[in-house]
């Protein structure tokens, strides 16, 4: 049997390197750096490296290229790239396997800060959440924030600690225990841990990681592992699909992996979020016409920790237009307008799939029209609530809701 990749030539070697540089690399990865015509790298990476560099040093441009251009041009010269740890763990090696086929790269990884800092703190990596937070919102870790977790997070800079800090406490998390690990490897390295609440450590070296051991109030604002969030979870006016309907319309949507929602009458984006957090992979557009609802949408997005929750504002069917094809759309309040289901039809790619609730009787006689016209699945779904009925307690319905859904041929 004949490896494809041996008759490659391998002209880009990627190497991870430390903060303890020259002394953390094996004799392979010294040898790549040594003879390279071209070392490309970040600023600190390349001082790093300084003694070993023969042939041109070539820090990365600003702004960053993500197409890597100047080192794609260089194919066929023997090249090195030089990356923090693991150059494919949040690294620039899976920007590099974006533009250069991986037969033609070799890889020499050195451990990552996550690997690094387990092993100073004496965690199973395994059994602990690990984030990048580096140059994203810190807001992303709230759905990670339950009691007893231990999460390691890679941060953007000596700032980010406090903020998360400040973040756990109004999360009812105050009591937790954070560890700065600052400079993991390096002869600056060191370690200072404190309480969320009383948060005190200063000074912190830009390159950090931050370790949490959870610990909660019972007044914690946790995001359980399941569809259908209580409301109270949620910003609203009203507008929002109520938690039961809103589990059994996410089993319907049935988000699988990278794929794109639109909610069209976002509302208070209750849907959406909901499904962004069934995976990272996810993306998801509102698309909600009142300015107010469009705003709160924003505000339960960071609150709920998925913050790239994009929304539009605008009324349906004009908004829709130029926005990417969509994988699945829901429509919930607004879908009684005039073009809204063609326009929503008509976005859909062949496998795509449309939910739709209605409430009202007009929004209903179109969800059954639709069914006559195009087929799909029909439901009715209705929850009563016990309440009290004078000194007794009765049950009290909520008005019932239609359900349509259908997969386009």
């Amino acid at each position: 049997m004949t490896d494809s990749h041996s008759a490659v030539q391998k002209w880009l070697t990627v190497v991870g390197i430390g903060e303890d540089g020259v002394a953390g690399l094996g004799d392979e990865a010294k040898r790549a750096i040594s003879s390279a015509t071209r070392v490309f790298g970040g600023k600190r990476h390349l001082a790093l490296a300084a003694e070993l560099i023969k042939g041109e040093s070539r820090p990365w441009p600003t702004p960053f290229d993500d197409e890597m251009r100047d080192v794609v041009a260089l194919r066929g010269e023997s090249v090195c790239v030089l990356a923090s740890g693991d150059p494919f763990l949040h690294g620039v090696g899976v920007t590099l396997a974006r533009a250069v086929p991986p037969a033609e790269m070799r890889v020499i990884p050195a451990p990552s800060a996550f690997s690094l800092a387990a092993s100073r703190l004496g965690w199973a990596l395994q059994d602990v959440e690990t984030i990048s937070l580096h140059g994203h919102a810190i807001e992303l870790i709230r759905p990670r924030l339950h009691q007893g977790a231990r999460i390691i997070a890679l941060t953007s800079d000596g700032e980010a600690p406090a903020q998360i800090a400040a973040l756990l406490t109004d999360s009812g998390f105050g009591l937790s225990r954070l560890t700065v690990l600052e400079a993991l490897g390096g002869e600056n390295e060191r370690m200072r841990t404190s309480v969320a609440a009383s948060f005190d450590v200063e000074n912190i070296n830009p390159l950090n990681v931050l370790a949490l051991e959870l610990e909660s109030t019972p007044q914690a604002r946790i995001l359980p592992l399941v569809s259908g969030l209580p409301d109270d979870l949620f910003e609203h006016d009203g507008q929002i699909t109520k938690r039961e309907i809103r589990a059994v319309t996410l089993s319907t949507l049935a988000p699988r992996r990278g794929e794109l929602l639109w909610d069209i009458g976002g509302g208070s984006g209750s849907i959406s979020i909901e499904w962004m957090l069934c995976h990272p992979s996810l993306r998801a557009i509102a698309i909600e016409h009142n300015d107010e609802r469009a705003e709160r949408i924003e505000r339960n997005a960071s609150a709920c920790g998925v913050p790239g929750l994009k929304v539009v504002r605008g009324a349906a069917p004009e908004a829709l237009a130029d926005l990417p094809t969509p994988d699945m759309i829901f429509i919930g309040g607004g879908g009684s307008e005039d073009g809204v289901f063609d326009a929503a039809i008509s976005a859909l790619c062949p496998g795509g799939r449309l939910v739709a609730n209605a409430v009202t009787l007009e929004m209903e006689a179109l969800l059954l029209a639709r069914h006559a016209a195009h087929g799909g699945e029909l439901l009715r779904l209705q929850i009563s609530r016990a309440a009290p009925v004078g000194a007794m307690t009765g049950w009290r319905p909520a008005m019932p809701v239609t359900q349509w859904s259908w997969v386009k041929p």
